[in-house]
């Protein structure tokens, strides 16, 4: 009996000694990074060698200290469905819309609409903006025009033209590339996408416009 009752105390008396886990408070960690989300084609969410978590709009995400998520196909644009058969607005609604609004969104793009017309361009990056305010309305929006590495056609002006009015109208910062210069070393073989060299010379002037 006096044994049982010598176990009884021992534990008891471990019980009351409060553990380590208990007593011990979890120290504050870093900030959650900023999230910036993309919208884009072929240049953004990578081309031939260049995979998506290479791109500029990675490395632009890496350079300013933010969280990118990358939606979008190639070939696609504001009204160019492409191959995969969705449109920008398609892409943010299947990609992006069901997520926490995100602190940046940046929508690139408008080389792959040309066939469309600028006023079709326009209606539809309007379309988007429009779905973009209701969908996360505190979310600020940034957009880029078309990317041209080689001399850009005259229907890349009327594009880029187009898209930058729905921007105004949308009271939306428009970024254009279309006045940059590309060294040969930036510019894969197909003539038409950057290299590694080419995306992170874009990221560059995109961090550099977006501070």
């Amino acid at each position: 009996m006096r044994g049982l009752t010598n176990r009884l105390s021992l534990l008891l008396a471990v019980l009351a000694v409060p553990s380590c886990a208990a007593v011990q408070r979890a120290e504050p960690g870093p900030p959650a990074a900023k999230v910036m989300m993309f919208v884009g084609d072929s240049f953004t969410v990578g081309s031939g060698p260049v995979s998506a978590w290479r791109t500029y709009a990675s490395a632009t995400a890496r350079l300013l200290g933010r969280q990118p998520i990358i939606a979008g196909a190639s070939g696609t644009g504001y009204c160019n469905e492409g191959r995969v058969g969705r449109t920008f607005q398609r892409s943010f609604e299947e990609e992006l819309s069901w997520r926490p609004a995100p602190d940046l969104l940046i929508v690139s793009g408008g080389h792959n609409d040309r066939r469309c017309g600028a006023e079709q361009a326009r209606q539809a990056a309007g379309r988007l903006l429009g779905k973009v305010r209701a969908t996360w309305p505190r979310t600020e929006i940034v957009m880029i025009g078309p990317i041209w590495l080689s001399e850009p056609p005259r229907k890349a002006y009327g594009i880029r033209d187009a898209l930058a009015a729905a921007a105004r109208t949308w009271n939306v910062p428009f970024l254009d590339p279309l006045g940059r210069r590309w060294s040969p070393g930036e510019v894969l073989p197909d003539g038409v996408h950057p290299t590694l060299a080419g995306h992170e010379s874009l990221a560059a002037w995109l961090a550099a416009e977006l501070r």
